[in-house]
């Protein structure tokens, strides 16, 4: 690293304005991919064009899928020239080191010390060459970062040397790289991997998919798909376009014929045997890997969509961050300031305000024992957590295995107060009154949530020109089939898919003359509006059914936040 602790990730030169965000952004749900233009509602840059300019930005947030966003995004010649860090950073990271390597496509990566990147930040345009990079009377030499000092085992180096196909080789090239970039000095073995990029969201993930598939890619570990963009199982709704239909199916294909398994689950860690305390997985998927964390205490970075593929190819990863304990502890401590009554609507509100209040540290949260969250409060929680910050992992003081972990001794102090939460409500809120559709499952709905939906709505009349859909796993339709929910819930109209999720599902399922969404979920609260171009509303189950049956949403904070 140089002198000043500044450094070039992925080489490439650039000659651009700046673009400064001040807080950090998901290019999933947040960047058009086909444009490159600020898509998120909820963030200060919402509508700038990134294309072509130097982005300097704290470091990324939410989802995984940011990097294929980029991947998209570089292919299609409209991503940034470069991006520059402050903190650690994976996602984007990842998606510029594929550019790269799989397609020539050259997006400049580097992470600059606090005091340059501030420096940095002041001025309006920039050159990068030859690892050095030059604005308006600044001047920082970046060192380029070495993967070869990493301590590799034998069979790290055969992999390497291609003894086991050039395709696990290519991913142990980039695994390395960015353990490199991570500061890591080996690599650690895992058990289990879960795949994230499978939504057929635009053509960069079906190219990728395909062509590792086409390289000889399997996976060596055992390793779960991610929800993807398609109901295989069910004909219930309208028809997807042939065209789609055929590319989302050949997506899903490209990751079985690697190996993987068909689970088509956003919440992989509702399967009978989820991962125990301390063990060590390569996941993907935002909600996912922040519950394994948090609340499961097993440990996995939140691993960038495609880099998942790498290490569930060869069950290995960098060795850094949530793999190691010193990175677990809380570096922001945040009093809750409890109602004394609330609904579920609580739990997504409280993850959202947290991730705000700890965009880049792990929070301790505290003064919820008496509430006894249990694991769907928390799955709602850990899932909003992950739409405004970047952490891998929350604690609950009293209820997540590692609580009682210490923070760190510069961890900061912050309160939420009701007003906090009403706040967050209302931002959730910006959609009109009357709606028309009802969305649930983001992420999918346990079995418990279904009998809990079932049981509101049982014999209710959805409201004209309302429609109700939820999404779940194609285990948990099972289950709900047996136990006749779905035949409960179809009767008052509901309609139910599996595979899919609200964050991969296109119209005409989802329904083209829908024009405002009523959702439980944090997580699609927030993404949803850039997502679908629809107004959204947030409240609890209870407020989705009274919805479903009335057509219009709460346009006041529940009394529990007054």
């Amino acid at each position: 690293m140089s002198a000043s602790g500044s450094r070039l990730i992925v080489p490439a030169d650039a000659t651009a304005d700046l673009v400064v965000c001040e807080e950090g952004l998901s290019f999933w749900g947040g960047v058009d991919p086909e444009t490159g233009t600020v898509i998120d509602a909820h963030h200060p840059l919402c509508g700038q064009c990134l294309a072509g300019k130097i982005v300097l930005m704290p470091t990324s947030r939410g989802s995984c899928s940011g990097s294929g966003v980029l991947l998209h995004l570089a292919l299609n010649g409209c991503a940034p020239a470069a991006l520059i860090f402050r903190e650690a950073e994976e996602i984007l990271t990842l998606g510029a080191l594929i550019a790269a390597e799989m397609f020539d496509r050259r997006i400049a990566v580097a992470r600059l010390a606090a005091a340059e990147y501030a420096a940095l930040a002041l001025r309006s345009s920039a050159v990068l060459h030859a690892g050095r990079l030059v604005a308006e009377g600044l001047v920082v030499d970046l060192e380029v970062t070495d993967a070869t000092a990493l301590d590799l085992t034998a069979e790290d180096r055969a992999i390497l040397a291609g003894e086991t196909g050039q395709a696990a080789a290519l991913a142990m090239r980039v695994i390395l790289a960015m353990a490199a970039a991570q500061g890591a000095e080996r690599l650690i073995e895992v058990t289990r991997g879960h795949v994230d990029g499978c939504i057929y969201a635009h053509d960069a993930n079906l190219i990728f998919a395909e062509t590792m598939a086409e390289m000889g890619a399997r996976v060596a570990i055992p390793t779960t798909i991610n929800a993807i963009s398609v109901d295989r199982e069910s004909r219930c709704g309208p028809d997807l376009p042939r065209t789609f239909s055929e590319a989302a199916n050949r997506l899903a294909d490209a990751y079985l014929r690697m190996g993987a398994q068909p689970t088509f689950t956003c919440a992989p860690y509702l399967s009978p045997t989820p991962p125990q305390r301390g063990e060590a997985i390569g996941w993907s998927e935002s909600n996912a890997v922040i519950f394994a964390n948090s609340v499961l205490g097993a440990r996995t970075a939140k691993h960038p969509d495609y880099f998942d593929l790498f290490v569930a190819m060869t069950g290995r990863a960098p060795e850094s961050g949530m793999y190691l304990a010193a990175a677990r502890r809380p570096g922001v401590v945040i009093d809750i300031d409890m109602p004394t009554s609330h609904d579920d609507a609580i739990w997504p509100l409280l993850g959202w305000v947290a991730g705000r209040l700890a965009p880049d540290r792990v929070p301790l949260l505290r003064g919820l024992e008496a509430a006894a969250p249990g694991r769907d409060d928390l799955r709602a929680m850990c899932a909003a957590f992950g739409t405004t910050s970047a952490a891998p992992m929350l604690h609950v003081a009293g209820v997540t295995p590692e609580s009682d972990l210490d923070p760190i001794p510069a961890a900061r102090r912050v309160q939420v107060t009701r007003r906090d939460l009403a706040e967050a409500w209302h931002a959730l809120n910006a959609g009109p009154e009357c709606i028309d559709l009802v969305a649930l499952g983001s992420p999918h709905f346990s079995l418990e949530e279904t009998r809990a939906f079932a049981g509101v709505m049982a014999g209710a009349r959805i409201g004209s020109g309302v429609r109700v859909i939820i999404t779940l796993g194609r285990d948990v339709r099972a289950e709900a089939a047996r136990e006749g929910l779905l035949d409960r819930l179809q009767s008052v109209g509901v309609r139910v898919h599996a595979d899919l999720c609200w964050c991969s599902m296109v119209e005409p399922i989802f329904p083209e003359t829908a024009r405002a969404v009523m959702t439980n979920s944090g997580k699609y609260a927030h993404y949803a509006p850039g997502l679908s171009g629809r107004g959204v509303r947030f409240g609890s189950l209870a407020d989705c059914a009274a919805a479903a049956q009335s057509g219009r949403a709460p346009t006041e904070p529940p009394e529990w936040l007054r």
